[in-house]
């Protein structure tokens, strides 16, 4: 190409190239860009200084977000000219509504009904709850919804249905009153295990404590509460079981998880307490001691809270003798309570087990018929390679008050042997008893054993199995409940005990057991 021509061209060119580099350049800091807002259902067109984020860009435009608002893309966003801004309006909205509760319903087996009948005990009621939900609102559509509180108004009822499942036991007589507990209800047989009724038909006893007065007329027990475990754990209460409608009454008490007990030659009870925790076991034992009396006013404080020793967080039991004297027991050692002076008197030391667990082990005690003696369960020691707070034997021991003798009468009965003592009996001049207990079956491992029923006399003489049979599964650790009078015809005082869910009569003089009910519901058992 001639060289005149070159010139003029390569100028053409540069200018074009000049011209296409200036029209695709990025904005320079202070000139300004175009940006598309959407926000509140318009779309406007803003022009901004570049390098605005989109939150000045919205400033801009005279949109103000809110707290809970969004934006896409992001708020902190540098924007370029030609980007779109949504603006998502967000809202936080609580509202109350009341849910019904629907009531459960229970079938109850009792054997007072024939086979195949049914009875409506208590008719189902639903409950009310309030329910606080947070709903968030994305431009006025609800994008999620959940509930932040719950509180219960009314809790629901429910409806128990009794269905008959008569067996055909034989009807035995029978002296004093005998009450059970099945299913959350409390029942008594009163002169014959064919008179039945049931007591206490709220379905909600825990089976913590179930005690009759000495003279069979009242029962004390304890009520699951309504409110959470954490904050209460069950509620104390009275019945005259003699009344043809029992009705049950509060006894101002709540948190009774160990004892409580009526007070010999009184109307009142004695309990001590517990508080409700939200961790395992789901108490701290005060280890205290009050007195309320059924004639009415508050509850009297007989013993200031304590520590209850080494591993006193689990608590103590306590036992009344027949003359109102006190006992306790706590995981390291038995005594007797001072109810003038408020104060514990230790009798002895018994080393504590460590269960390596969330529960403590209490020794099982209770008072000789004649107020002589005191029985319990001590730890006992055991060879290399225990150690002496994980010795996994337990004797039965027996502390005089005639001659301050303390003595093992049974080694190796274990953890739960729960000895239980017949009422006095004449033998000539003397007055006797005898003294039931249980015998775990495998001595070494008594925490998981089953056991059997054994009697003997008062001095650990004559002793012998009563029930179940060697070739039978053993029952599971209880106190042994005697009869209060012996019965004309019987080689002994009857023994009523809980196996495999179902209610016995031994004969602790020859051992002839006698089923009384077949539903399987039975866990708890009195006889006064």
């Amino acid at each position: 190409m001639p060289r005149l021509f070159l010139r003029p061209y390569l100028l053409a060119v540069l200018l074009a190239f000049s011209l296409l580099a200036g029209s695709c350049r990025s904005p320079q800091l202070g000139e300004n860009i175009t940006v598309d807002i959407t926000a509140d259902g318009t779309t406007h067109q803003v022009s901004v200084q570049s390098g605005s984020t989109v939150t000045q860009a919205l400033q801009e435009a005279g949109i103000a977000p809110g707290n809970l608002d969004k934006s896409e893309p992001p708020f902190y966003t540098v924007l370029s000219d030609g980007d779109s801004i949504t603006l998502t309006r967000v809202e936080e909205v609580f509202e109350t509504e009341q849910v019904v509760i629907p009531f459960e319903k229970q079938v109850v087996r009792n054997e007072t009904l024939p086979e195949g009948q049914t009875r409506l005990v208590q008719a189902g009621v639903n409950g009310l709850q309030e329910v606080t939900y947070r709903r968030i609102l994305e431009d006025g559509i609800e994008a999620s919804k959940s509930a932040v509180k719950t509180v219960v108004l009314n809790d629901a009822l429910p409806e128990i249905v009794m269905v008959g499942a008569q067996a055909s036991f034989t009807p035995l007589t029978i002296p004093g009153s005998l009450v059970y507990l099945a299913a959350g209800n409390a029942w008594l047989m009163d002169g014959s295990t064919a008179n039945r009724r049931i007591i206490v038909s709220t379905g909600d006893l825990d089976g913590r404590i179930f005690t009759l007065s000495p003279n069979g007329e009242y029962l004390i027990f304890t009520r699951k509460s309504s409110k959470p475990a954490s904050e209460e754990i069950n509620t104390l209460w009275t019945v005259r079981v003699k009344n043809t409608e029992p009705k049950p009454i509060w006894l101002q008490a709540k948190n009774v998880v160990h004892f409580a007990a009526w007070i010999p030659g009184t109307n009142s009870v004695a309990y001590s307490t517990v508080e409700p925790r939200g961790t395992a076991p789901g108490w701290q034992a005060n280890n205290d001691l009050y007195r309320v009396s059924l004639a009415g006013g508050s509850p009297r404080k007989m013993l200031e809270a304590n520590s209850g020793g080494v591993y006193g967080w689990w608590g103590m039991s306590f036992a009344y003798s027949a003359d109102g004297r006190l006992a306790y027991a706590r995981p390291d050692g038995i005594g007797l309570v001072d109810q003038d002076g408020g104060y514990l008197k230790p009798m002895l030391d018994i080393t504590p087990l460590n269960t390596h667990s969330d529960w403590a082990w209490i020794p099982p005690l209770t008072w000789g018929s004649d107020g002589n003696t005191l029985f319990f369960v001590t730890h006992a020691p055991a060879p290399s390679p225990f150690i002496a707070e994980e010795s996994p034997f337990f004797d039965l021991t027996a502390s005089s008050f005639s001659n301050e003798a303390t003595v093992s009468i049974i080694d190796s009965a274990g953890m739960f042997a729960y000895p239980s003592a017949s009422p006095v009996r004449a033998s000539g001049k003397e007055k006797v008893y005898q003294l039931a207990y249980l015998q775990s079956i495998f001595v070494d491992q008594s925490e998981t054993s089953r056991y059997r029923l054994m009697v003997m006399d008062r001095d650990g003489s004559n002793r012998r199995i009563l029930f179940p049979p060697a070739d039978t599964s053993g029952i599971e650790p209880q106190m042994p409940a005697w009869a209060p009078e012996p019965l004309a015809g019987q080689t002994g005082d009857f023994i009523a005990i809980v196996y495999q869910g179902n209610l016995w009569l031994i004969d602790s003089g020859n051992g002839t057991a006698f089923q009384v009910t077949g539903d399987g519901l039975i866990n708890r058992v009195d006889w006064k």
